[in-house]
């Protein structure tokens, strides 16, 4: 018997999609669905993948009769009302049916995870960093079969509960491979990344970090919130698939402590000025503490943005090795799809 594996993709950011587009490398000769809101790719995909779209969550101009009030305990999203939930659960529980035997993996939806349970449809949770300890999340958990955390065990903040008993730590892993000749390191050049899910370097904050340091070039990659004023000292690159290279060409790193910003950047071992933005459960601030303590790393707030002296920071950074020591993994997404195929093998009786 064969199966096909299913990835739902949470819309919020990059993450979670560009996590997926490193997962299905490892599936050459499974069947594999995508489906989500918003999925927008910068290439083709392989002939073995193919997307579901499905329309947003949230309320439309025709959902006249919307009403949001509090969720039910076990949920964390579920207003009433609305055209695009009707739509696009109608959407999954149809391919549950119609594409039978399958194995979802949701990255990531408390109220997919356990929508899928409820149609027969084994399901594997992808593990973030925060306080995960609400009674949605411990019911989503509770039903998953396998729960991978993308990241390695020294980094998990969470309690020794059930939940731990059932989870894969791959180590980590991101879209930066290795390569044999890496772009030379600039000593005062300096990369701010910036993500797409929101952040409190906006052009303002970042036009001040560069114009009281005019002895350090700055390479902004990603989009900002504003124009991008034209300044002698850096350059503002916009969204780039591949900027890897210039990044290597930094000694220090400015960004987010999301989760693929945090694997970037362990991944080509550099210096890292981390921040913490608000996300749900925390997810970001629970990150930051497991990295805090390590050399070459400074977490800063974003109501400390104002108050630091670049300056000095750059310069205590600029004389320290970075340590991401067991962060990133070789061979996570190795350990990654062998987990998911000893699951669905077990769970489909296949022989190996």
């Amino acid at each position: 018997m064969s199966f096909k594996i299913a990835i739902y993709i949470h819309h919020h950011g990059l993450g979670h999609l560009m996590r997926a587009m490193e997962i299905i490398k490892r599936f050459p000769d499974h069947e594999l669905i995508l489906m989500g809101s918003n999925l927008h790719f910068q290439n083709a995909l392989p002939a073995n993948v193919r997307v579901v779209h499905l329309p947003l969550d949230v309320a439309n101009a025709t959902d006249i009769h919307y009403h949001e009030g509090p969720a039910p305990d076990a949920f964390h999203y579920a207003p009433l009302n609305v055209s695009g939930i009707r739509n696009r659960s109608s959407i999954m529980t149809d391919l549950f049916r119609s594409e039978f035997p399958m194995i979802l993996i949701v990255d990531v939806s408390v109220e997919v995870a356990l929508m899928a349970r409820l149609c027969g449809i084994p399901t594997i949770i992808m593990r973030q960093h925060g306080n995960r300890e609400d009674l949605p999340h411990r019911l989503a958990y509770q039903s998953a079969e396998l729960l991978i955390a993308p990241y390695h065990k020294s980094m998990y903040c969470g309690k020794a509960d059930g939940a731990l008993a059932k989870t894969v730590f791959t180590g980590g892993f991101s879209k930066f491979t290795a390569t044999e000749n890496p772009a030379k390191e600039i000593s005062n050049h300096i990369a701010i990344m910036l993500g797409s899910g929101g952040s409190s370097l906006n052009s303002r904050v970042i036009t001040e970090i560069i114009n009281t340091c005019p002895d350090h070039f700055f390479h902004i990659l990603g989009k900002t919130d504003g124009d991008a004023p034209d300044l002698v000292n850096a350059t503002w690159h916009g969204h780039l698939e591949l900027p890897q290279s210039i990044i290597e060409g930094c000694r220090i790193v400015i960004g987010n402590t999301g989760h693929n910003t945090v694997m970037e950047v362990a991944s080509l071992k550099k210096r890292f000025i981390g921040i913490p933005e608000h996300r749900p459960f925390g997810e970001q601030l629970d990150k930051a503490e497991a990295i805090r303590s390590r050399q070459g790393i400074h977490i800063l707030l974003p109501e400390q943005l104002a108050e630091t002296n670049w300056k000095h920071l750059f310069t205590t950074l600029q004389e320290q090795q970075a340590d991401w020591t067991d962060v990133i993994d070789p061979n996570a997404l190795v350990v990654l799809r062998d987990a998911i195929l000893e699951t669905a093998n077990r769970l489909f009786n296949i022989k190996p």
